[in-house]
């Protein structure tokens, strides 16, 4: 028997006679507000709520995202870009020095980028959180971790009101990864160091439906 079946061999036999367990209250609902339910509200809640977090927040309509991403690398002084598969082309078309995840990009190669776009799987209004799930237009997970500056781009039919609203939309087998603004991090002297965890850079394109 190993140590972990010992210990939960253990665990059954001391719980075991422990009936009539109550049920456990929840403090939170879903808001009910799950994909494509967005309005105006909620979309500048989300805006509001990514910006409080350090991310630059732009909006556009559909046939001006190629031009607000190109306008947005370039404000950072951006030049090699990554792209994902299936990342929509007409999005990518501007960006002077794209360079396409396909075949994957070493860790060397990605270190060498001065950023990513990509699509979302879900973003959070009451958070400001987005969501990836490795779908299409989002890469993998080192994508997006590695590269010191990243742009989503947001759909706004994609916004949800709050977490369990996105628990619910997500699948839960997927690799998730939930970005609330830049990485940062603190010490035990709480100095704040940003990009050690992703990264040091976030910018959100939200596209109207």
């Amino acid at each position: 028997m190993s140590a972990r079946e010992e210990m939960l061999a253990r665990i059954r036999a001391a719980t075991a006679d422990i009936t009539g367990l109550p049920d456990i209250s929840r403090r939170y609902q879903p808001a009910s507000r799950g994909p494509g339910l967005a309005d105006e509200a909620l979309v500048s809640r989300f805006e509001e709520r990514a910006s409080d977090y350090q991310a630059t927040v732009r909006r556009c309509q559909a046939d001006e995202v190629g031009q607000v991403i190109a306008d947005a690398v370039a404000a950072r002084g951006a030049e090699r870009i990554g792209v994902p598969r299936e990342f929509p082309e007409p999005w990518s078309a501007l960006l002077p020095g794209a360079v396409l995840d396909d075949p994957p990009l070493d860790v060397a190669a990605l270190d060498g980028l001065d950023g990513v776009v990509t699509t979302v799987a879900v973003a959070i209004a009451e958070t400001g959180t987005i969501v990836l799930d490795t779908g299409p237009g989002q890469g993998r997970r080192a994508f997006t971790l590695v590269p010191d500056y990243h742009l989503a781009v947001v759909r706004s039919g994609q916004i949800v009101a709050a977490v369990p609203d996105a628990v619910a939309a997500l699948d839960p087998v997927r690799p998730l990864t939930w970005i609330s603004g830049p990485s940062a991090t603190s010490d035990i002297e709480l100095r704040r160091v940003e990009g050690v965890h992703g990264p040091r850079t976030l910018d959100i394109v939200i596209v109207s439906d």
